[in-house]
């Protein structure tokens, strides 16, 4: 069922006209229910520059990210496949490590660079590079990087060190930002790693460049489209609203944190609009999982603040807390103001959206898990060939989604939050199964009670796992030999 506050008649051909800009702010650990238009009973954030692209835009209601957790999602967004058909089988990423992205395989970057696309990131890249060492040029590793920056904690690359396999050599033309939270500190421009500073630096400086990236396109090459990707690397840990920020939300530093990422998205909104190019960009809104235990989620829900909205879960798990995730769109002209929808999708499915707008075809070998949501944006429904939305946590375990049902492949959350699956009572059951139109909170496991459905999606998950794609199109294969579906119980 879709609901759409007034539908718009969509001409995929004057889309195709003047191809738009392209912007996805993509937050990290930001839960469904931090962002108050999504969650105004259960959530006490305020966030006006987010909610601004739910009353101008189009809110999806049952959007998820490609893992629980970090790597795995930003991975699938850039490449339209799934993480866990990589050598990534669980976890993220620590970096100081070939990039996960293949040399060889097209990213929504590159794609865009042959559309006539300026590309650039200022944020996270979490997905693992090289460094070489500024003085000899021998690839460095951690252990040598924290011998060379005498830090604490894990070590950093030198400043001057250059990266051989990031953001520049996967498809884009501009890069600032940083690896990920532990290299914070390591503050990178292109391929040179260019200072060290405070963690608490770097939303202002993300939210900076991010402004000055726009303001200089439209300088110096207006007639151009860019597509900008901003991963902020907030509100995950270390939680660091700087002094202007601290006690606004009254709710501890996390809900600062969380306010001064919404003034950056509410920057980037007011930098479109001050360069005249509102009109013709269109803006995403999203986040990598959901909100993370390490913020200390019950006192937050004992303050009134529930960053899981009405979901079970949260970062890491199967359960929809950890990958149902905020995703907002805003196309002036071609999304209805206040709109929403409750179509499925996932953020693997940007590669394919992109590629409809533009109006070229994937490139051969890219995208396998990934499908437009274009009609969505016009209150159509979404033609696909892909059955189901594939889910993984944390540690490895598979669940799948197709039309109301889940299945789930652990006895718990298979995360987290508990009963994880060392907690979980004896004899619970090998797997779960919701109706999640019924049960959107996942509180009753209808496993045993429904084996046809069961067997149905468990035939379907295993298909689009084995066949190395989850979509029709031409043969594909997965990067490791095996893939088990069963982490636990089986």
């Amino acid at each position: 069922m879709l609901v759409v506050a007034g539908l718009m008649a969509f001409a995929v051909g004057s889309a195709l006209g003047a191809k738009p800009n392209i912007v996805f702010v993509l937050c990290d650990d930001l839960g469904y229910g931090d962002v108050h238009c999504l969650n105004p009973e259960r959530g006490k954030i305020p966030t006006p520059g987010i909610d601004r692209l739910a009353k101008e835009g189009m809110t999806f209601t049952d959007a998820h990210s490609g893992s629980s957790v970090c790597s795995p999602t930003r991975y699938g967004l850039m490449t339209g496949r799934y993480s866990w058909r990589t050598r990534l089988q669980n976890g993220v990423v620590q970096g100081f490590d070939p990039c996960l992205i293949a040399a060889d395989r097209p990213t929504v970057a590159g794609f865009l660079k042959g559309q006539g696309y300026h590309t650039g990131i200022v944020g996270k890249w979490h997905l693992d590079f090289q460094y070489r060492d500024p003085a000899t040029g021998e690839t460095l590793t951690r252990a040598k990087a924290k011998k060379q920056t005498t830090k604490k904690g894990k070590g950093l690359a030198p400043v001057g060190s250059k990266i051989p396999d990031g953001p520049v050599d996967r498809g884009f033309d501009y890069y600032h930002g940083f690896h990920h939270a532990g290299d914070m500190k390591a503050v990178i421009e292109n391929d040179t790693v260019i200072l060290h500073e405070d963690e608490i630096n770097m939303l202002p400086r993300l939210t900076r460049k991010a402004v000055e990236y726009i303001d200089g396109r439209a300088a110096q090459a207006p007639d151009q489209p860019f597509f900008l990707y901003v991963p902020f690397g907030s509100p995950h840990a270390p939680i660091v609203p700087t002094q202007e920020w601290q006690g606004k939300s009254g709710l501890g530093e996390y809900g600062d944190f969380v306010m001064q990422t919404d003034a950056g998205v509410g920057a980037i909104l007011d930098a479109l609009d001050r360069n005249g190019l509102t009109e013709n960009t269109l803006v995403i809104f999203s986040s990598d999982n959901g909100c993370s235990k390490a913020v200390g989620i019950p006192k937050l829900e004992a303050q009134g603040h529930f960053p899981s909205a009405n979901l079970r879960g949260s970062k890491a798990d199967c359960w929809d807390g950890g990958h149902r995730v905020p995703f907002l769109v805003r196309w002036p002209g071609k999304v209805e103001p206040g709109s929403t929808s409750d179509q499925t999708l996932c953020l693997t499915d940007f590669f394919a959206t992109v590629a409809d707008v533009t109006g070229a075809a994937v490139p051969a070998g890219s995208a396998e898990d990934s499908v437009s949501f274009l009609p969505a944006l016009s209150g159509k429904p979404i033609v696909s060939t892909r059955a189901g939305v594939i889910h993984h946590s944390i540690s490895g375990h598979f669940s799948y989604r197709m039309g109301k049902w889940k299945l789930i492949l652990a006895k718990g959350s298979g995360g987290w939050t508990s009963p994880t699956e060392k907690q979980v009572d004896a004899g619970v059951p090998v797997a779960q199964l919701y109706d999640m139109e019924a049960d959107i909170g996942e509180t009753t496991n209808l496993y045993l009670s429904h084996p046809e459905v069961v067997d149905r999606l468990l035939k379907q998950m295993a298909s689009d796992v084995n066949r190395g794609r989850s979509t029709d199109g031409p043969e594909s294969h997965n990067d490791v030999a095996q893939i088990k579906l069963w982490k636990s119980g089986k």
